[in-house]
């Protein structure tokens, strides 16, 4: 979820988000080295389920039903980070790349769109990534790219993050989903 896009709450609606957060010691790391190309971004590392979507605030007890069911319905899995890519010259974002558990992000990111509350077209295919470095200066995407290179975290997925932003304050987590029930 690159949260920087995403217009404010109103009174009728809030914008929502769904992600896989990345554990320790990884996260930090990741969130750090995103601050240090000067992304203004300071949201922690996260793989995005659903990106920044508004919806009217009563649809959220609706939404939240979906995705229990959602989450019951997948088993949790191995998430294995691996190495550098970026959709340049598309998009100026440089990311740690997904080496294994891509399909079980694909599905979850199907399932949690095919909410009608939640589905929305996309600009560009689902592609599960960790942003590292996103709208800064060639040289800051360039460095970041080499910089983590050589990365590599594997770790259990065993749930995913409603997020929300009320326009006041930055994206906050509202509820985790277990997966598997």
């Amino acid at each position: 979820m690159d949260h920087g896009n995403g217009a404010p709450a109103t009174g009728d609606t809030v914008q929502i988000g769904i992600a896989v957060d990345i554990p320790e010691p990884w996260g930090s790391a990741l969130t750090r080295r995103r601050l240090a190309a000067g992304d203004p971004n300071t949201v922690p590392a996260h793989v995005t389920l659903l990106g920044p979507t508004e919806i009217p605030v009563t649809a959220l007890s609706l939404v939240e039903r979906h995705l229990a069911g959602v989450a019951a319905a997948h088993l949790p899995f191995t998430l294995h980070l691996r190495g550098t890519g970026t959709f340049r010259p598309v998009t100026q974002v440089v990311f740690v790349a997904v080496a294994a558990g891509i399909s079980e992000c694909e599905l979850l990111a199907a399932a949690i769109n095919a909410a009608p509350q939640l589905h929305r077209e996309l600009r560009f295919p689902y592609h599960p990534h960790v942003t590292v470095a996103q709208d800064v200066a060639p040289e800051a995407l360039d460095k970041a790219y080499e910089d983590l290179a050589d990365f590599s975290a594997m770790f259990e997925v065993e749930c995913f993050t409603l997020f929300s932003h009320s326009g006041q304050t930055r994206w906050q987590p509202r509820r985790e989903f277990r997966l598997g029930g």
